[in-house]
């Protein structure tokens, strides 16, 4: 595994460790999609999903909030020179895959009624 895929991976469990004990979000859940470091690993950009969606603002506002505190905490954790500067962003993949599950669940129905016919 290269090292930037292993900075990835521990990045991506140490951050969905810190958001649950750290930003709880009311009646609400962060998940991390995924962590991508650029080459130099100055940058992550960080994929998270938030349901209920409607609720996404606020969590990145939070998370944005937190920024710091995330990167002192990781330095004592990880034996890292540098921690990447966070840039996170939602992924509305799990959004997009709910609606498509409707799209084709409608697509049955009407199929089922149209034999029934």
């Amino acid at each position: 595994m290269r090292r930037i895929e292993q900075v990835n991976e521990i990045l991506k469990v140490k951050l969905a460790n810190l958001i649950a004990r750290e930003l709880p979000i009311e009646n609400g859940l962060i998940t991390i999609s995924y962590v991508d470091c650029s080459p130099d690993l100055r940058v992550a950009k960080i994929g998270i999903s938030v349901l209920p969606f409607n609720q996404s603002g606020k969590a990145l506002k939070k998370l944005r909030k937190h920024r710091s505190e995330f990167t002192n905490i990781l330095k004592k954790e990880i034996h890292m020179r540098q921690i990447p500067k966070f840039h996170w962003v939602v992924d509305s993949t799990e959004k997009k895959a709910s609606e498509l599950e409707k799209i084709f669940m409608q697509i049955e129905k009407e199929r089922e009624m149209e034999k029934e016919k």
